[in-house]
């Protein structure tokens, strides 16, 4: 960390380093919840068509249901109701209970525009071409002050009082705060590109490997396709020189075919890493996304990952800030608490799919036959993968002698007064009881709804979607009690 400059810097509420999908989210919430925000990023603004994500799952689709973008962003993509993998594992999504059954699949900078815009709105501040060079907080002061370098290359500080790092895999927030990132690489010399295509695959997802070699082809719905191809016999550097036709001759070894690929509007050779910091929370500042775990594309939980971190985070944030928690410090722990094994899991289940994909020798191939057999013939087996994937069946910890809904995600309920993610739109607590119950006095802004049918359940769903409490009888000295906390 180094020293802050002697004059006063600016302050703002939240500071947030990463203008990617989860700062773009992260900033968007808390803005609209009236937190002054200013998000740095150190490239200069400018479109792009070059992107690493391309699938948005049923998780993050309901997240941005609950901000009004879900059905914008699904009409710039290609619904997939089904994923196959190697030709045996098949994975029915329609069997998921959400209102969107498929993973989205649709370049990264859609969801980015969408974002964006929304936290224009909102009024977050952007400060483009501006780098993050250091930043130092102590334990008196209730600030924490980051060091930039501004487009001109002159230095200046600003101070927050709270700052977040979604600033990526190499994260200078991270190494900052002198957090190690322990992993290491899987997959070495990854060739990505988006083409177009002569022949069209027979599936709209399409996923293969021998020993040799392993495919991807996906559709974005506009005529082009991603690619990525890997060669166990060319390990190449990043840094080597690629080109379209290396990525051709992948293709046909995994597939049999490159489909007559051609166009490439961008190609590129990347490696990917296993890795997570041990702490989302030091202090002051918070780590999200790429910043907090990176994980292999397989399953393409990454900005998936990311953004639900960010939906997360951002409530508690807005909520500490606003002076509506009763424990601000147990509050912000609880992020960390929450997503860290989250992050845990997904590098462990994406880890498994690659190593699956890239199986080279005959025990390994056989291993890949028998759990694909199991996934796509065994229910309950299937359901786990399929709710695991797509985020649905994520959860936290809940409190010993908690109702069992308590800390699960909420699902789309049918209310009197509208879907559920809609209600959530204001960014705060809804209170869902029977229909003759009267509305409780909240130390917070409060939606209340009511069930459709003679249900008898209250439930305290967070505004990320999740039952904070949860009765099937009517307790007012505890909803109370909830609703303080």
């Amino acid at each position: 960390m180094t020293t802050t400059p002697s004059t006063a810097p600016e302050t703002v509420d939240v500071l947030i380093v990463g203008a990617g999908p989860t700062g773009l989210l992260l900033a968007g919430d808390l803005a609209a919840q009236g937190v002054a925000v200013t998000l740095v990023e150190r490239r200069p603004r400018k479109t792009s068509n070059m992107t690493r994500a391309f699938a948005v799952h049923a998780r993050t689709l309901e997240l941005l249901d609950s901000r009004g973008l879900a059905d914008e962003l699904i009409k710039t993509g290609t619904p997939l109701a089904s994923l196959r993998f190697f030709g045996k594992l098949s994975l029915d999504l329609s069997r998921l209970h959400t209102r969107f059954p498929f993973v989205l699949i649709t370049p990264q900078y859609e969801v980015e525009r969408l974002l964006e815009r929304r936290a224009r709105t909102a009024g977050v501040r952007f400060r483009y071409d501006t780098e993050l060079t250091g930043l130092h907080q102590s334990a008196a002061s209730e600030s924490v002050t980051a060091e930039l370098r501004e487009p001109d290359g002159s230095r200046t500080a600003l101070a927050a009082r709270y700052l977040v790092g979604t600033d990526g895999m190499r994260s200078p927030v991270r190494n900052a705060l002198g957090l190690p990132f322990p992993g290491k690489s899987v997959i070495r010399s990854m060739v990505l590109a988006d083409v177009r295509l002569t022949e069209q695959p027979p599936d709209l997802l399409t996923v293969s490997g021998g020993g040799e070699a392993f495919a991807f082809v996906a559709p974005f719905g506009d005529g082009w396709h991603r690619v990525m191809g890997w060669h166990y016999a060319h390990q190449a550097a990043d840094s080597d020189p690629v080109d379209l036709e290396e990525l051709r001759e992948i293709t046909r070894l995994a597939l049999g075919t490159d489909y007559g690929m051609h166009d490439a509007r961008w190609i590129s050779r990347f490696h990917s890493d296993e890795r997570q910091t041990p702490s989302y929370r030091t202090g002051r500042v918070f780590l999200a996304g790429d910043a907090a775990h990176v994980h292999s594309p397989a399953g393409g939980q990454g900005m998936n990952t990311g953004l639900q971190d960010a939906a997360n985070l951002s409530w508690k944030l807005a909520a500490v800030l606003r002076g509506h928690s009763a424990d601000p410090e147990a509050l912000l722990d609880s992020y960390h608490a929450e997503r860290h094994p989250v992050g845990t899991r997904v590098l462990r289940s994406s880890g498994a799919l690659v190593r699956l994909a890239m199986a080279r020798t005959p025990l390994q191939r056989t291993v890949r036959t028998i759990v694909a057999k199991v996934l796509s013939t065994i229910r309950p087996a299937s359901d786990k993968a399929i709710g695991l994937v797509s985020g649905i069946s994520i959860a936290y910890p809940a409190p010993r002698g908690a109702h069992p809904l308590t800390a699960k995600r909420a699902p789309d309920l049918s209310l009197r007064e509208g879907r559920l993610h809609q209600l959530l739109r204001d960014g705060t607590f809804v209170l869902v009881t029977p229909t003759d119950a009267a509305t409780p006095a909240s130390p917070a802004a409060l939606v209340h709804a009511h069930w459709r049918g003679d249900r008898t359940t209250t439930l305290l769903v967070r505004p990320d979607g999740y039952i904070a409490w949860a009765s099937d009888h009517a307790d007012p000295a505890a909803l109370q009690a909830a609703l303080t906390r």
